[in-house]
């Protein structure tokens, strides 16, 4: 039995089609209704043409600290997402990994052993991800 999902965005312009806010609502989700967030990113693959259509949202008024948090999880994301999608640990260990480095140069984590951040405690999402996938989460 098949079955239908949505996912709906508005995003408000100013007068330059700059976004000053991102809704979004999924049927799935748990919230109650439509959620803010600061930016987004979508990728749409169409194998057919072998390309990727992406859709790169922020709202003007987001920081370099939070772009710099956003894109440090979303590399861990998408590490995680490929070791769902190919089970090839190594690949995801090593997207991971760029991601450390990623939060190192933009000082989210230390580049030391003690993932100690310049800002307080830093995530070790490489542990993070390890731990989830012996769980099989």
């Amino acid at each position: 039995m098949s079955r239908m999902a949505e996912i709906n965005l508005t995003i408000d312009l100013d007068d330059d089609d700059i976004p000053t806010r991102i809704v979004w609502e999924a049927s799935e989700s748990s919230n109650a209704g439509p959620a803010h967030c600061q930016s987004m990113m979508l990728s749409l693959w169409d194998a057919e043409q072998k390309t990727i259509a992406a859709i790169d949202l922020w709202e003007k008024d987001t920081s370099i600290d939070d772009m710099n948090q956003y894109f440090y999880q979303a590399i861990h994301q998408m590490a995680n997402t490929y070791l769902r999608a190919t089970k090839n640990e190594s690949v995801s260990k090593l997207i991971h990994k760029f991601g450390e480095r990623f939060g190192g140069t933009v000082g989210l984590v230390s580049n030391g052993s003690d993932k100690e951040s310049a800002r307080g405690a830093g995530l070790d999402l490489i542990s993070l991800a390890e731990d989830n996938r012996e769980r099989g989460v």
